[in-house]
């Protein structure tokens, strides 16, 4: 039985993918090439017979898919230890610098946060109204309603789609799974915004961002958030 998805689903096959890790003995599918083009790899591989060994999706490594004595995921141990050659991070591109994923975070809360103030203003559902020291908690619980959807939907949508919200398009970074590298499904995508962004709609806030996303900062050796543990992906640079 073919495990090819069905014919108009819109879904391309995840060996098309060009993020996806591949063996260094697994030669490129027809027509997919390099993920950036005819460029040199960035990432320090070269082609077949070129400098660094046989090309993976993203360069590749020395010939047999082994790391260099003393090296890490990406030619040099970015924490001071060894690596094995089965390190999943094998054949990716850098990790992404948890600043700019900070950064990238918070362009995407403006720009979805403008669309929640915009609807719910419209809608009539304000945070709170107070009358004669009444606060009507109601109206509160549909903004948070509207702003945990509107987060997760654009979460899910972009990741699922190119690896890329808004702001990590702008600031050259993507969500990738940490076994292959691939782009996220649109279910670890959605496990991954709901991880993220149900607790800042209804309890949290701001300091269940901070703490998810914040935990990247800390964490050894994938730099992953909570939401990312969740969804067993990391967030890697695309220049």
């Amino acid at each position: 039985m073919s495990s090819e998805p069905p014919p108009g689903s819109g879904q391309r096959p995840p060996e098309d993918d060009p993020f996806r890790k591949r063996p260094p003995d697994e030669p490129p599918g027809e027509g997919t090439g390099s993920p950036y083009g005819s460029d040199p790899p960035p990432y320090g591989g070269g082609g077949p017979g070129g400098p660094g060994g046989s090309g993976g999706g993203y360069g590749g490594g020395p010939p047999g898919g082994g790391v260099p004595p003393g090296g890490g995921p990406y030619g040099g141990d970015p924490y001071g230890g060894g690596s094995s050659p089965a390190d999943p991070l094998a054949g990716m591109p850098p990790l992404a610098d948890s600043g700019k994923r900070t950064l990238a975070r918070i362009i995407d809360m403006i720009l979805v946060g403008v669309v929640v103030w915009l609807l719910t203003w419209g809608f009539g559902v304000n945070e709170y109204d107070v009358d004669s020291d009444r606060i009507e908690v109601g109206k509160s619980f549909w903004q948070s309603a509207v702003a945990a959807v509107l987060y997760i939907a654009y979460d899910t949508v972009t990741t699922a789609g190119t690896g890329q919200t808004l702001g990590k398009k702008l600031l050259h970074l993507r969500v990738a799974n940490l076994d292959n590298g691939a782009t996220p499904s649109a279910q670890t995508a959605l496990a991954r915004a709901a991880v993220l962004w149900i607790p800042f709609a209804f309890c949290c806030a701001c300091v269940w961002t901070a703490i998810s996303g914040g935990w990247s900062f800390f964490d050894r050796p994938y730099k992953q958030g909570l939401h990312d543990k969740a969804a067993k992906t990391v967030v890697v640079s695309t220049n």
